[in-house]
């Protein structure tokens, strides 16, 4: 593989550090208070489902969401967190990856009918499928100093 500037482990390494970024962004940008205090994060989101076309996205919500709201508020939020520093560090990467692959898929699921959500989510779930399979963990991470996967 030719490439300019840096190797190809290289830029998967940018790309996976990218993406980190991304959801590092994702987390800081959040109102925590309103999240854990209001709840206005999974109230926000149970209004979306409860509008949702597909009635599997709003029997879902209401089955796993909707009974724990607070709890499920430090899910998201703190999923965020881990996904970012993992990713970006390069710690446990796959597991980031495939985590964030999943989350990304709920979020593209959840908000179908919003296109700005969907294209970003779209886009973060192919950078996690791509730095997925070709290993992205192998240059500049933590996995690759403690031979890890």
């Amino acid at each position: 593989m030719d490439t300019i500037w840096l190797t190809g482990a290289e830029w998967l390494a940018v790309l996976r550090i990218g993406l980190g970024l991304w959801w590092l962004e994702s987390w800081r940008h959040k109102d925590k208070r309103g999240w854990f205090e209001r709840g206005t994060g999974i109230a926000w989101a149970a209004d979306v489902a409860a509008r949702h076309r597909w009635g599997a996205v709003r029997s879902g919500f209401e089955r796993v969401v909707a009974p724990r709201p607070r709890a499920m508020a430090y899910v998201v939020v703190y999923a965020e967190l881990a996904l970012g520093l993992g990713l970006v560090a390069g710690f446990l990467t796959p597991i980031a990856l495939a985590g964030g692959l999943l989350l990304n898929l709920l979020y593209f699921t959840l908000m179908i009918h919003d296109w700005a959500e969907q294209g970003q989510n779209a886009m973060m779930a192919l950078v996690s499928a791509v730095a997925l399979f070709a290993m992205a963990w192998q240059t500049w991470s933590l996995d690759s100093a403690l031979g890890w996967f």
